[in-house]
């Protein structure tokens, strides 16, 4: 939870700013910290297909920059052709004269979105995501294991790429130096890492059902109704407290105050709906200064660069008809995440990992007799 918490400041810091140089120094603080906390699990070679999703994004956002026509005037930097379209489809052009502003914005915009995949995508190789289902909430763990299950997808899938082309290269039929030839036998890399994540996906599915995930327990008619009265009332508390807040014409009570009373509802609901799941926690994680150091430098960057927008936005977003300028603090504040590299304990690995005792102070043979009780 630490690193998917650092990872959404530095989601937040991106998203506060277009400056290519900044964003480009979040995206080489967030591949240090990759390079120097992750382990040696399957999701934490994953990383290499995030960057190579983010530069597909970079790419994707400046040719629809060229199709679809950009800012109108600016130094022309090549003519094409424009096709014509209906009367209705006023403000939308197809191709035309691209120019070195329209691609300029669209090489800020892909690179801001870029660096938000980065950021959970670093998340995603730092932490196992399968240890989130202990820190869920029991009404949110039928959910939150289809979500588990969905963000290690990709991590599954780039274990089984490379199980795969270690495999035939060991036959060696993966050894061509003509890029051709590699295309081609694409194929026969595809089918293979396809079967082989349906199986553990098949497998994990089996273990989970003879371990009793996502089996509930009963609930009285009344208990029913009152979580479903305490869903209804979080649910509308929430949106008339936000439209409070972001309206200013309304009452000061329908701001804060009512949002404050759906969150409180909308705890109260999953409180009660957890009580019908007969789930168990055993062993939980448990919050150390580490962790909370890692939180905190991922969201002091967050907080720095919206500081940095809200004193200085010209820095933040300097446009597209001059150079990106910087300042020093600007420079500092996403440097602030780098502080996992410091404080993050080191990451078990195959040499360092040792299985796990019992508690302090509690026999082993007890240990096992409570597992299997519970």
């Amino acid at each position: 939870m630490a690193w998917w918490a650092w990872a959404a400041g530095l989601a937040a810091a991106a998203s506060a700013t277009t400056n290519p140089w900044l964003l480009a120094l979040l995206a080489a603080v967030t591949w240090v910290v990759v390079q120097a906390c992750r382990g040696d699990g399957s999701w934490a070679r994953a990383f290499r297909l995030y960057l190579w999703l983010a530069a597909v994004t970079v790419v994707v956002r400046v040719l629809f920059r060229v199709l679809l026509g950009g800012v109108d005037g600016g130094h022309v930097l090549l003519r094409l052709p424009e096709v014509g379209l209906p009367e209705w489809t006023t403000g939308i052009r197809l191709l035309g004269p691209v120019t070195r502003e329209a691609l300029l914005a669209g090489l800020y915009d892909g690179m801001q979105l870029a660096v938000i995949l980065l950021a959970f995508g670093a998340a995603n190789a730092l932490a196992n995501p399968k240890r989130l289902l202990k820190s869920l909430p029991p009404a949110l763990y039928e959910i939150g294991t289809a979500m588990v299950v969905a963000v290690s997808v990709l991590p599954q899938l780039a274990d089984s790429a490379r199980r795969v082309r270690h495999a035939q290269e060991l036959r060696g039929s993966g050894r061509t130096g003509r890029r051709l030839a590699r295309l081609r036998g694409l194929r026969r890399v595809l089918v293979p890492v396809l079967e082989d994540a349906f199986e553990r996906s098949m497998a994990l599915a089996a273990g989970m059902d003879a371990r009793g995930y996502g089996r509930t327990g009963e609930a009285s008619a009344a208990e029913r109704r009152t979580t479903g009265a305490l869903l209804l009332a979080g649910l509308l508390g929430t949106c008339v407290g936000v439209y409070g807040f972001l309206d200013t014409t309304t009452p000061r009570w329908l701001g804060l105050p009512m949002l404050a009373l759906g969150a409180g509802c909308a705890v109260l609901a999953l409180v009660s709906a957890g009580r019908r799941v007969g789930r168990s926690r055993y062993r939980p994680d448990r919050w150390q200064p580490e962790e909370l150091l890692v939180v905190a430098g991922g969201l002091a960057a967050g907080a720095g660069l919206w500081w940095v927008a809200d004193a200085a936005p010209r820095v933040a977003h300097p446009g597209v008809a001059g150079a990106p300028a910087l300042d020093l603090a600007a420079l500092l504040v996403p440097l602030t995440a780098l502080l996992p590299v410091l404080v993050a304990p080191p990451a078990p690995t195959v040499a360092t990992r040792q299985p796990a005792g019992p508690p302090a102070g509690r026999p082993r043979a007890h240990d096992v007799h409570e597992e299997v009780a519970q």
